[in-house]
């Protein structure tokens, strides 16, 4: 069985379960986040997809990271592709995480960019120290504060995914196929005897 690149997660109830913990209205999350209400909610109800720079506001908004939003991979020190989750849809692009979600030193997904899609205009953030792309197929154009990368098959480059960035894929009409390997692991949160 091979993982579905056309399968949606619907990250909806998540959100909405997560604003109610921190006591926030949608008025209030879309003024924290500059997104409007009606995107939210629709997004509430899984009626939209979210670029990642959107993501990330909504995450920094209510204190919580990427992958508290996100669906659980498989757990173990093997994964297989072949039983990897299905393919998460971020905006236009889908994510397939291949290491385990409970992994806090490092994060590893491969991602499937349409032609001339990205994370949007919009510089973003994320806690991780390092992140290391390395594009398997296509190109990706990466935008790192004021410097321009263009990345083809079997180039890499990194960066600290502290800086504002954001990325696309520049070609017309062929896919781009990225690893990304974050370093610590952005989507888990910190244990608690390590924030002491």
């Amino acid at each position: 069985m091979t993982a579905d690149p056309t399968t949606r997660t619907p990250v909806g109830e998540r959100l909405r379960a997560l604003r109610h913990e921190r006591g926030m209205t949608m008025a209030e999350l879309a003024e924290a986040t500059g997104l409007t209400s009606g995107f939210l909610s629709q997004l509430e109800r899984d009626l939209t997809s979210v670029s990642l720079s959107s993501l990330a506001r909504i995450c920094s908004a209510l204190d919580v990271r990427f992958g508290d939003v996100l669906d659980e991979a498989p757990t173990g020190a093997v994964i297989r592709r072949e039983d990897a989750p299905a393919w998460t849809e971020i905006g236009p692009h889908q994510d397939l995480l291949l290491s385990s979600r409970d992994e806090r030193r490092f994060h590893l997904i491969e991602s499937r960019i349409p032609p001339g899609t990205g994370a949007g205009e919009d510089l973003y953030t994320f806690p991780a120290d390092v992140e290391l792309v390395y594009v398997l197929a296509g190109r990706l154009e990466l935008r790192v504060q004021g410097k321009l990368y263009l990345v083809a098959a079997g180039d890499t480059v990194t960066y600290s995914p502290r800086d504002p960035h954001t990325w696309r894929n520049p070609s017309e009409d062929e896919e781009a196929v990225v690893l990304w390997f974050s370093v610590p692991n952005p989507y888990t949160s910190p244990r608690e005897d390590e924030a002491l």
